[in-house]
């Protein structure tokens, strides 16, 4: 702990991610408020810009709420139950205005980190996807508003809000979640070891053991494929918004090892959440 005119100081988050969350709220906010066509589809989903928007600021809330120490059950931590919960929390939630709900994204998001901020870095706090710790939720807030941000800029032709150093501040989450994520038809009985590279920086490793999905912070020696590939393309391929054909043809993926024919498998591995 820092001392500040004799006061200790806590940094329950790492350097940057306060800062992130909040400046990733205020963008979604500003696409929100230069006349946004709420009724707008979001590209390849069935949701209109409104309800992007006003499950974000209901999932900003929850966080916060989660923060805050306040038990919060939303689904059974699986894909398909937090579908679900999300069609639900949207029926009984109305509101579809562009400014209404971007002061609500910013308000929660603002109250979420200064909770995270002002909380004990010790403990952990259960989430949608599993327990995490407060470090973690930070990250699950900053890749959730990540991935519905980039929507919304899609859906009303605005440019995104996503780049290398906010991507470096969701892996925490990212890790965490895969092993929760994992398709049991495409991992069954699979053996192989990753190595993940981020250009500019961040690395981990995936290791399937007859099918069991383990995520490192580090790779493990000797992998069998290594993928190294930018940031950005990494976090939508994650997300779910983002195929592997265009990225490889533009040379955004890079592969290599004695085994590059797993890294096509890499991404079929999970079902973004």
């Amino acid at each position: 702990m820092d001392s500040v005119a004799g006061q200790d100081v806590r940094r329950a988050l790492p350097d940057g991610l306060g800062s992130a969350i909040r400046r990733t709220a205020e963008d979604i906010a500003a696409l929100l408020r230069t006349d946004a066509d709420m009724v707008r589809r979001i590209p390849g989903a069935e949701w209109s810009a409104g309800e992007a928007a006003a499950h974000l600021a209901l999932a900003n809330e929850l966080m916060a709420q989660i923060a805050a120490g306040q038990p919060r059950p939303y689904g059974d931590g699986t894909p398909q139950s937090l579908a679900e919960a999300n069609e639900r929390s949207l029926t009984e939630f109305t509101e579809r205005r562009a400014e209404p709900l971007a002061a609500m994204i910013v308000e929660h998001a603002e109250v979420c980190a200064k909770a995270l901020e002002e909380g004990a870095p010790e403990g952990t706090v259960v989430t949608p996807l599993g327990t995490m710790s407060p470090p973690e939720l930070g990250a699950y807030l900053l890749t959730h508003m990540l991935g519905h941000g980039y929507d919304l800029a899609r859906a009303l032709g605005r440019p995104h809000m996503l780049d290398r150093a906010r991507v470096a501040l969701a892996l925490p989450f990212l890790l965490r979640a895969m092993p929760r994520v994992t398709e049991p038809r495409n991992t069954a009985g699979m053996n192989a070891r990753y190595a993940i590279r981020l250009w500019g920086g961040g690395s981990f490793g995936v290791t399937l053991t007859d099918g069991v999905v383990t995520v490192d912070e580090r790779p493990t020696a000797g992998p069998d494929c290594t993928i190294s590939i930018e940031p950005v393309t990494f976090l939508l391929m994650a997300l779910g918004r983002q195929g592997q054909v265009s990225p490889l043809l533009r040379g955004r993926i890079l592969v290599r090892g004695r085994k590059p024919w797993l890294a096509p498998r890499f991404p079929g591995l999970f079902t973004a959440p």
